[in-house]
């Protein structure tokens, strides 16, 4: 059996599919690309699909991740083109690697946010995260299955700063003048997404944007403590494939993804 790690993004008007649609929409072009699919046992076998962490539904992403497991070899780059044909566009295969180690999940560890702002003016931006970091604690409120819930929000943000707008080109239009905020948050229970950071800034410095923030995901991955960076998290697959025989469609190695920085 072999095991295909795959990169995907969510763009444009598709950050508003929930993980269920990206679910059925990648599961239809697995039938189309005729992909040789592991399936599951019992009554109601499923195509063997790991997915990783996935973003909020409305929250736009460079890096989502997934695994699946086929009953034939194949080549990782051709198969990642197959699939993205066979995808919606803006929800686009980018990378696809041979699994050749373990813990994909267990590497997800920290990720890069982009929070656009529009309505906000960049000097604005740089004071509430000033502020937000200058916090020992910044406690904010969430609505879970089992009520309120108050936590931390500001232990798990490594870093968080304002950008100009031409600093940052993803999915974001350019016509009007907008605050750009990049933070790194690391992976922690509870986790803290995008939105509790807003809410923290809200709380901290009466930070309220006159529109909801445009939220895109630009990286995930293993933190680099040295260099203030979120590492590729396939880096090791790309590396035991390199050191690996190569036999056959299987010993293609994809493309490597750079790492993204985590502040300005």
């Amino acid at each position: 059996m072999q095991r295909i790690r795959l990169r995907y993004t969510k763009r444009g008007r598709l950050r508003f599919t929930s993980h269920r649609d990206f679910q059925r929409a990648f599961e239809r072009a697995l039938r189309r690309a005729e992909v040789p699919m592991a399936y599951s046992a019992g009554f109601t076998p499923h195509p063997k699909v790991s997915y990783a962490n996935a973003a909020p539904t409305g929250t736009g992403s460079e890096a989502e991740y997934l695994e699946i497991a086929l009953t034939a070899q194949r080549d990782p780059e051709k198969l990642r083109e197959l699939l993205d044909e066979s995808m919606p566009v803006g929800l686009d295969i980018i990378d696809a690697v041979e699994a050749r180690t373990s813990g994909l999940a267990d590497r997800l560890t920290a990720s890069v946010w982009e929070l656009r702002l529009d309505g906000v003016s960049v000097e604005e931006a740089a004071r509430a995260a000033e502020a937000f970091r200058a916090a020992e604690t910044v406690e904010v409120q969430r609505r879970t299955k089992s009520g309120i819930r108050t936590f931390d929000s500001r232990s798990a943000v490594v870093s968080l700063d304002a950008v100009a707008a031409s600093d940052d080109p993803v999915d974001r239009p350019t016509d009007k003048a907008c605050a750009i905020l990049r933070l790194v948050v690391r992976h922690v229970t509870p986790a803290v997404r995008p939105d509790d950071v807003l809410s923290g800034l809200r709380a901290v410095a009466d930070l309220a944007p006159p529109v909801p923030a445009a939220v895109t995901r630009l990286a995930q991955g293993p933190f680099d403590a040295e260099t203030g960076t979120v590492t590729d998290p396939l880096a090791p697959d790309r590396e035991a494939d390199q050191a690996a025989p190569h036999t056959g469609a299987a010993g293609s190695a994809a493309a490597t993804a750079p790492a993204v920085e985590g502040s300005a």
